[in-house]
C-alpha cells in the first residue's frame, strides 16, 4: 500500500452501505492507478453482509493507488482507493496548527482532537449530510504537524532532564485519542485493553482486532527472568492437516455469514410455532393460465406465487394482529399498519429476503410486476440494502425445489413466515368422488409471543381458503 502525503491527494474510505455494517468485501474494481474519475463514476463493487453494491467516487480526479486487491475484505472507514483531485479540490484532512514559538520551558500547545464521531466519514452520492460550512480562523505562525507539535513536547520534557512542569506534564497526558473503530473499542473493552497501550497496524494508525489481541497475548505471556538460562523453544501446536482433494474449505463471509447469525438469533429468541395444512389448488392453478391470457397482465410475471402472496395479504387484512413484531426493550408489541411483504431467494451469494413495499396497497398487475422486479434483481446479484429492511411478513418457496414443505424459521423482527410447497397432482375427494387434483402444503411459522394459536390458525386458514377458491378474492380483498 503506497503512502500519500500530498494535499492533493483524497483518500476514499470504505462507507457504511447499510445500517451498522462493519465490513465489506471488494469483489470488483473498475478503474486503475492513472484512470481519471468523475465526481458520481463507479469506482468498484464490493459485498457486504446483505448485498452487492456499486461504489461511487465523490470527487474528480485520478486514481494514485488501490490499496486493496480484489477479494479482500475491509472495514468501514478504512481507505481503499487514492485519489489526485490536484486543480482546485481541497485536501481531505488539515492538519493542526500551533504557536511559532513557545515561552522557554513551555511545551508547544497541541490542538485538542476533536471527538470521534464528530468528523464526516465518506458516504455514498446522495446518502448522508452535507458536510458543514463552519471554518476555524487560522492563526498566524507556520503550520506544524500534531505528531511533530508531540515530538516538541518530548523534547522539552528531555531538555529539563524528565522533571518537568505541571503544565508540560498536562500537556503530555492530554495525548490524541487513539483511532479505533466502534467494535474494536468494544472489543478491547470487553478485554480490559487500554488503546493508549496498542500499537496500531492499520493503515492511518488505526487499531485493528488483531493489535487487540496481540496486546492481550503480550500481557498474558510470562516474563522470563533476566538472568536465567535460554529455554528450549516451544514448539507451536500442530497444524491440523487436511486432505484438499477430500475435503474443501470455505470462509463463511458475507451473505452467509450474516444468514447464520440472523437464523440462529431468531431461533433462540422468538418461541417458534409452525402449523401446517393440506389444500387443494386446482382452481387457482386454473386462475393462472387464464390471467396469463389477460391483456391487463401482458408483460409480467404471472404464476402460483402470485395469487399466494395476494391470498396472503387477504388474510392479513382479515386478521391484522399477524402483522406485528415484539419489541423486547420496550416490552410493546408493534402492530404494522403496512405490509412489507418478503420473498426469500436463493441467489449464488445466498439466501436473501428483500421485500415489497407497501404490498398490501398494490392491485394484482402492480403486485406481479413488483414480484418480477424483485426476482429478477434478486438473480443478477443487485439486490440493495435498502430493499431487504423493514419487512413485516415472509413467504419462501420451497416447493420450485420439489420439496412439500418444511418449518421455516422467522425472518428477525417479524411474525410470520409462510412456506409453500410443491403444487402435484394428487387423488383427492371432489365432490363426493375421488379425482386428481393439483394439491400443496402449506407451512404457517409464527411467533408464539405475540401470536397465539387461534390466531395463526385463522390466517392459514384463510390462506387456504382462498387458493381453493379464488373468487373470495372479490368479496375479501
Amino acid at each position: 500500500m503506497t503512502t500519500m502525503t500530498e494535499a492533493s491527494v483524497r483518500e476514499f474510505k470504505m462507507p457504511d452501505v447499510g445500517e451498522g455494517l462493519t465490513e465489506a468485501e471488494i469483489l470488483k474494481w473498475y478503474v486503475q492507478p492513472g484512470d481519471t474519475v468523475t465526481d458520481g463514476q463507479v469506482v468498484c463493487e464490493v459485498e457486504t453482509a446483505k448485498a452487492a453494491v456499486e461504489l461511487p467516487i465523490p470527487y474528480d480526479g485520478v486514481v494514485r493507488d488501490l490499496h486493496f486487491p480484489e477479494g479482500t475484505t475491509v472495514d468501514v472507514g478504512t481507505p481503499i482507493i487514492a485519489v489526485d483531485v490536484s486543480g482546485g479540490a481541497a485536501p481531505a484532512e488539515v492538519p493542526a496548527e500551533v504557536p511559532a514559538q513557545a515561552p522557554a520551558g513551555t511545551a508547544a500547545p497541541v490542538e485538542e482532537k476533536k471527538p470521534e464521531g464528530s468528523g464526516r466519514q465518506p458516504v455514498l452520492v446522495g446518502y448522508g449530510v452535507a458536510t458543514s460550512s463552519t471554518r476555524r480562523r487560522p492563526r498566524k505562525g507556520p503550520e506544524v504537524l500534531v505528531s511533530q507539535a508531540s515530538k516538541a513536547v518530548q523534547t522539552e520534557l528531555n531538555g529539563h532532564g524528565g522533571s518537568a512542569p505541571a503544565a508540560e506534564t498536562a500537556a503530555v497526558a492530554d495525548k490524541p485519542r487513539p483511532l479505533a473503530k466502534p467494535p474494536v473499542r468494544k472489543l478491547a473493552k470487553d478485554l480490559g485493553v487500554d488503546l493508549a497501550t496498542v500499537v496500531p497496524s492499520g493503515p492511518d494508525g488505526i487499531i485493528t482486532r488483531d493489535d487487540v489481541h496481540a496486546a492481550v497475548a503480550a500481557t498474558q505471556a510470562p516474563e522470563a527472568p533476566v538472568e536465567a538460562p535460554s529455554a528450549p523453544a516451544v514448539a507451536p501446536a500442530p497444524v491440523p492437516a487436511y486432505d484438499t482433494a477430500r475435503e474443501t474449505r470455505i470462509p463463511v463471509k458475507g451473505v452467509r455469514k450474516m444468514t447464520a447469525q440472523a437464523m440462529v438469533g431468531s431461533a433462540f429468541t422468538a418461541p417458534h410455532v409452525t402449523e401446517f395444512v393440506t389444500v387443494d389448488v386446482t382452481r387457482t392453478m386454473k386462475l393462472v393460465e387464464e390471467l396469463k391470457q389477460d391483456k391487463e397482465f401482458a408483460g409480467l410475471r404471472v404464476n402460483p406465487l402470485l395469487l399466494i402472496a395476494k391470498a396472503l395479504l387477504v388474510a392479513i387484512k382479515r386478521n391484522p394482529d399477524i402483522n406485528a413484531s415484539w419489541d423486547e426493550a420496550s416490552q410493546e408489541i408493534v402492530l404494522k399498519h403496512y405490509v412489507n411483504l418478503g420473498i426469500a431467494a436463493a441467489t449464488p451469494r445466498g439466501l436473501i429476503v428483500p421485500n415489497i413495499k407497501d404490498a398490501h396497497a398494490k392491485t394484482l398487475p402492480q403486485l406481479a410486476e413488483s414480484l418480477g422486479e424483485l426476482v429478477s434483481t434478486a438473480r443478477e446479484g443487485r439486490t440493495s440494502p435498502a430493499a431487504m429492511q423493514g419487512g413485516t411478513v415472509t413467504i419462501t418457496n420451497v416447493g420450485v425445489f420439489g420439496v412439500d414443505t418444511g418449518t421455516p424459521i422467522l425472518n428477525p423482527g417479524e411474525s410470520a413466515i409462510l412456506a409453500v410447497g410443491a403444487i402435484k397432482l394428487q387423488p383427492w375427494v371432489h365432490k363426493g368422488k375421488v379425482k386428481p387434483r393439483q394439491v400443496t402444503t402449506l407451512a404457517l411459522s409464527f411467533d408464539h409471543r405475540l401470536v397465539d394459536g387461534e390466531l395463526g390458525s385463522k390466517v392459514l386458514a384463510d390462506v387456504a381458503a382462498i387458493l381453493e377458491q379464488p373468487k373470495r378474492l372479490i368479496s375479501w380483498a
